[in-house]
């Protein structure tokens, strides 16, 4: 090798395939990664950046207007004024922007600066609290393009000059909001309900429906509950592209306007309804002065078309006022209502139980005459006390037991022969206690076998009790017919003959709504048929036109366009709903009976009602009216009704007077052995031979039913006849 050659270092490249590995390896990931996010998840990442630029607005839907049947509004839409700040349309110089907050804050009454940002996230919108500083500062960190609430509600005469000052407050404008307005108040907010936010427990479905949580409303009561798919309608949508600041930029689809929700009329006349409630409040004012203490503290009226089921009033006293709700639900109103023994948030006409007294007698009246355990013309001893030998098997021995009439210890004067001898329909004309307790349980030689609690329940389920009427309002109740199985589960006792005695009066463990005692005598009314009770008369769409709509109460108050259920039926447009006639419909498990108990018939048979036997309680309800023979025997409508100079219009009906020992008596000291504190009921329909209106009339701890609630329905019943001839006159006759 020459001197002046170089030596070439050599390299080993078994040492470089390390580095080679690591390369690929760095490279194979991040192809992999590339795929996997430019082709696996391809769409998900596209989706997520539509996303972050993409955002849907819900334009709200117009809620549908609720009317009376002669077209007074009862529930609409008003505008309410908010006003707000947006945040990005600020002025850039701080100095401008306090001032704008000083001089809106002597317009609006809201300060500048009250606590500090932290403490304005605790506040929802339009509470007040924060001051106008923080709650934009909180706005701006969010989404400065959106429009900050910092005074709601505010009158027409601020929003105006918040207006007109726009172009001195630069991102200073007035929100126009829709919020309810019941112009009839109080007097129709138990039948109308009210609005209040999307519960918590429902939020998802409201959603996945198109709401917008903390904007929109929902009905809580009322026809603004059952009947809020039908009035809510539909909002729009409208999906656009924002940037980061939430500054709308662009729709990124054709825009879908709002569909407005549907209006209703409903089958009530607010003019009746007033009259109703006058009546009913003066009533219980009267009788309260006269005891010198609040002895009535609650009542109910209701007045249907017994032909056609139409509501025409339905008043429950105390109420509240729905006006109070509209813009949000005041805590310590709403505790307050929730609190009264009263329960005046409640509609008590269908959502209250009572023992209802002798109204219950018609549908004893029924079965023991369709029974046959007694004729029409057959004389009953009535006197003003028996004692039955209580037994609690047919074997045993029994024990005795008095059973009284209500004319036996009146005014404090005892009377032992009472109303005497008497038939079948003097016994409904004078309500006489004894007479039904016989004809219920039977006594002795002169009826040998009664009507007995399993027949009875039969015959009160046929004329409208122990079941909810699917009225379309929430919280209807159904009521308590007792028969020997539910006393043993529900008491631990075994039924007796006493037990179906005070059942046959109303008493007991009997319970109805007031709407059920309505519903028993609008049946005997109506020669058997029982309607279904109704509160809507019409629906139309946005343009007026009357569409179609099913409702269904054995499903949840399903709303739907056509017939899908045996149960479900048309309030829109009305027609009236025959539920059934007992008279041709075999509705009434037929039993055999010995004694206490019966059993059904094997194989198992259903009967009808004869016309005769409704015919004949037509009557005895009838002589309630006509009937004058003395104090005692008169019927018991006969001075509210009797006298033709008075009342030219032939009426019938039933009082009725019911024991009763609730916790609020309990707790009031009333329930004292012998000297029960009673309610007050009376149910009364005219003209006689073709009904049109029946009216009744409850009154809580009232007393005499023909003494407190007869004089409510005469008063409620004038005025329809009165309201009548007006609408005739005003119509040239037609």
């Amino acid at each position: 090798m020459s001197s002046g050659s170089v030596t070439q270092p050599v390299i080993d490249t078994r040492r470089m395939w390390p580095v080679y590995v690591a390369i690929a390896v760095v490279l194979l990931i991040l192809v992999s990664r590339l795929v996997r996010y430019q082709v696996i998840e391809y769409q998900s990442w596209l989706d997520q950046a539509v996303e972050n630029y993409t955002s849907t607005i819900r334009p709200p839907a117009p809620r549908g207007i609720i009317f009376d049947r002669n077209g007074y509004v009862l529930a609409r839409n008003v505008a309410s004024y908010n006003v707000v700040i947006t945040p990005a349309n600020l002025p850039d110089d701080t100095a401008d922007i306090q001032k704008i907050y000083r001089e809106l804050s002597k317009l609006i009454e809201v300060p500048v600066n009250q606590g500090t940002v932290e403490e304005a996230k605790l506040f929802a919108a339009c509470v007040e609290g924060p001051g106008i500083a923080q709650l934009v500062e909180l706005g701006d960190s969010n989404s400065p393009y959106t429009p900050v609430k910092v005074k709601c509600f505010v009158d027409s005469n601020i929003a105006r000059i918040v207006s007109e000052r726009a172009m001195d407050w630069p991102g200073v404008s007035v929100e126009v909001e829709p919020i309810r307005d019941y112009p009839t108040g109080s007097l129709t907010s138990n039948v109308v309900g009210f609005l209040g936010p999307i519960p918590a427990d429902k939020e998802a479905a409201y959603l996945d429906n198109g709401f917008v949580s903390g904007r929109d409303k929902v009905g809580y009561s009322g026809v603004e509950l059952s009947l809020d798919p039908i009035l809510s309608g539909v909002n729009g949508t409208r999906v656009i592209q924002e940037d980061v600041a939430g500054k709308e930029l662009r729709n990124l689809q054709p825009p879908i306007a709002p569909t407005p929700g549907s209006n209703v009329i409903l089958t009530i006349d607010s003019r009746l309804q007033a009259a109703a409630e006058a009546t009913l409040i003066n009533e219980i004012k009267e009788w309260n002065a006269y005891y010198g203490e609040e002895r009535i503290s609650s009542g109910v009226v209701i007045a249907m078309n017994p032909q056609t089921g139409e509501i025409l009033a339905m008043v429950t006293y105390p109420t509240y006022e729905n006006n109070r709700f509209s813009r949000f639900i005041p805590g310590y109103y709403y505790e307050q209502l929730s609190q009264d023994l009263r329960l005046p948030l409640l509609n008590n006409a269908i959502s209250s139980e009572f023992p209802p007294g002798s109204t219950f007698k018609l549908s004893t009246a029924v079965g023991s005459l369709n029974e046959g355990v007694v004729t029409v013309d057959q004389i009953i001893q009535a006197p003003g006390r028996l004692v039955l030998t209580e037994k609690f098997a047919a074997n045993e021995a029994g024990i005795e037991r008095p059973f009284v009439d209500w004319t036996y210890n009146q005014n404090g004067v005892i009377n032992e022969e009472s109303f005497g001898t008497i038939d079948f329909r003097h016994c409904i004309a004078y309500s006489s206690n004894v007479c039904f307790y016989k004809l219920g349980g039977g006594y002795k030689e002169e009826i040998l076998q009664g009507l007995a609690i399993q027949r009875l329940g039969e015959y009160a389920r046929a004329i409208g009790y122990d079941k909810i009427s699917g009225i379309a309002l929430p919280g209807e109740q159904d009521g308590l017919i007792p028969d020997p199985q539910w006393k043993r589960i529900n008491k631990g006792e075994t039924w007796s003959t006493g037990d179906t005695y005070i059942a046959s009066v109303g008493q007991g463990y009997v319970l109805a709504t007031p709407l059920q005692v309505l519903m028993s005598g609008a049946t005997i009314a109506n020669d058997g048929k029982l309607m279904q009770p109704t509160i809507v008369r019409e629906v139309q769409d946005s343009e007026g036109n009357v569409i179609e709509k099913w409702y269904d109460p054995a499903n949840d108050g399903n709303i739907t366009d056509t017939k899908e259920t045996e149960t479900s039926y048309r309030i829109s447009p009305f027609v009236p709903n025959l539920k059934w006639d007992v008279t041709v419909e075999p509705i009434i498990r037929d039993f055999v009976c010995e004694g206490l108990y019966c059993t059904e018939t094997e194989p198992q048979f259903y009967k009808t009602i004869d016309p005769y036997v409704i015919q004949m309680v037509q009557e005895g309800m009838r002589l309630a009216v006509t009937d004058n023979q003395g104090d005692i025997r008169r019927g018991t409508l006969n001075r509210v009704f009797g006298d033709p100079l008075k009342f030219p219009i032939a009426v019938a009906g039933k009082t009725g007077t019911a024991e009763y020992c609730d916790d609020v008596a309990l707790k009031a000291q009333r329930c004292q052995f012998g000297a029960w504190p009673t309610h007050s009921w009376t149910l009364a329909y005219a003209p006689y031979e073709d009904p049109e209106i029946i009216i009744l009339a409850f009154a809580y701890n009232g007393g005499e039913g023909a003494s407190v609630a007869a004089p409510i329905v005469a008063r409620v019943m004038q005025a329809y006849f009165e309201l009548k001839a007006i609408d005739l006159a005003a119509s040239g006759g037609e």
